[in-house]
């Protein structure tokens, strides 16, 4: 009897739209695949909201559009072992609270969601107590709006072990990973949007081989222990409030071998509270930013080694004289060093050593920043540093600056 219902729900959905009443509903094909069965639906345009509650795949092969209507999530997985390839999702519903999304999923593990285009959705993908599962090859979008008002384009709640990886997403709000440990977000691209990427406790995450550009700001991570985030290019991030990475409240935080070009601030990071809350920053490039590091609070800890300044504005900033001076410098590569190596051996004879003259006072009143780098500031700089009227500060200390 169930069989000859939905029989006839396909039949009248199959012949409504031809008389002008909408889309096919893309629900009545999903009810009638089987358990580890393969639905390729024709090419076209289906209507949502879709449920999968079963072990199954859906293939658009990239010409199947399935329209959410403007209610609601267009399509939700609830069922472990599913794979969803070719389609475009498109015109979720419009709120917050409910989290409207192109794609839920609900409680599945070991899923596949690939190379999918999701546009027009307020939330792209959301991962809500999802495990083992692979986000790879989509290209999402939110809603034309505000940044503000947009939906994260990847969402992870309380999900753990997913692999999101070479995904292009533009024009959301953020990519927020809660509560979300050990997860590996890799080769992705994100142009755009507000925050590139959030981590707020979320322990044990890799973050590898991403391109972050044109955003508010790149990647933020709090109270997020263990973190690796290595070999990621972060670019163009302007705002006034804009900083390629943000470290607050997170030990042992791994950042090496990345790439911060053209950035309001490369990396800002508070101090340590405990000694086991230090980060590791090795082997970056920081060039032809506004200031390269900030750090503020007044104990250091972090381990500072093998890094490129190269053009920035101001390499360190600080909030207080010892802010950078308690953190282990060595072996990086400064472009105003005024040294030399004359053995040759590729470290500088003598210390590098950054001392505090009148650039001193943007740092201590945000109100004098509009004259940083400006002729009369620069022209007062250079007085202070030819005559000092007090003791500079000495703020950081390099003993083994690197030459090449």
């Amino acid at each position: 009897m169930k069989r000859v219902a939905l029989l006839a729900w396909l039949l009248t959905s199959l012949l409504l739209p031809r008389l002008g009443y909408g889309y096919p509903p893309l629900q009545l094909y999903v009810s009638l695949t089987p358990s580890g069965g393969v639905l390729k639906p024709e090419p076209g345009i289906y209507s949502g909201p879709v449920v999968i509650d079963r072990p199954m795949t859906l293939d658009g092969d990239g010409k199947v559009t399935l329209d959410g209507g403007g209610e609601g999530t267009v399509l939700q997985i609830k069922s472990d072992g599913v794979k969803v390839r070719g389609l475009r999702i498109t015109h979720s519903g419009e709120s917050h609270d409910q989290v409207d999304a192109g794609i839920l999923l609900d409680g599945a593990n070991n899923s596949l969601i690939e190379d999918n285009q999701l546009d027009d959705v307020l939330f792209g993908i959301h991962l809500k107590k999802a495990y083992d599962n692979r986000v790879r090859a989509n290209r999402i979008t939110s809603k034309p709006t505000e940044p503000t008002l947009r939906g994260e384009g990847i969402r992870l709640w309380y999900s753990s072990d997913n692999r999101i990886e070479e995904n292009r997403i533009e024009r959301v709000r953020d990519l927020v990973f809660t509560n979300s440990p050990d997860n590996q977000i890799l080769g992705n691209r994100i142009t755009d949007s507000r925050v590139a990427m959030e981590f707020v406790f979320s322990p044990g995450n890799r973050v590898e081989g991403n391109e972050i550009e044109g955003n508010a700001t790149g990647i933020v991570v709090i109270y997020s222990p263990d973190l690796v985030i290595k070999g990621n290019h972060l670019r163009h991030l302007r705002n006034f409030a804009s900083t390629a990475l943000a470290v607050k409240e997170s030990s042992k935080v791994v950042i090496e071998g990345n790439e911060i070009l053209h950035c309001a601030v490369g990396l800002t990071a508070n101090s340590p509270i405990h000694p086991e809350n230090v980060f590791y920053l090795r082997d970056n490039h920081f060039a032809y930013n506004d200031i390269g590091l900030y750090f503020y609070g007044e104990k250091g800890g972090h381990l500072i080694h093998g890094n490129h300044f190269e053009e920035n504005l101001q390499p360190v900033a600080v909030s207080g004289p010892t802010s950078a001076f308690l953190h282990d410098w060595r072996g990086n590569r400064w472009d105003d060093y005024q040294g030399f190596d004359r053995d040759g051996n590729g470290t500088g004879d003598q210390p590098h050593e950054v001392y505090l003259f009148a650039d001193r006072l943007w740092m201590d009143r945000p109100m004098a920043r509009f004259f940083r780098a400006s002729p009369p500031l620069e022209f007062l700089d250079f007085i202070e540093r030819l005559a000092p009227f007090s003791k500079p500060d000495l703020i950081l200390r390099d003993p083994a600056p690197r030459m090449r």
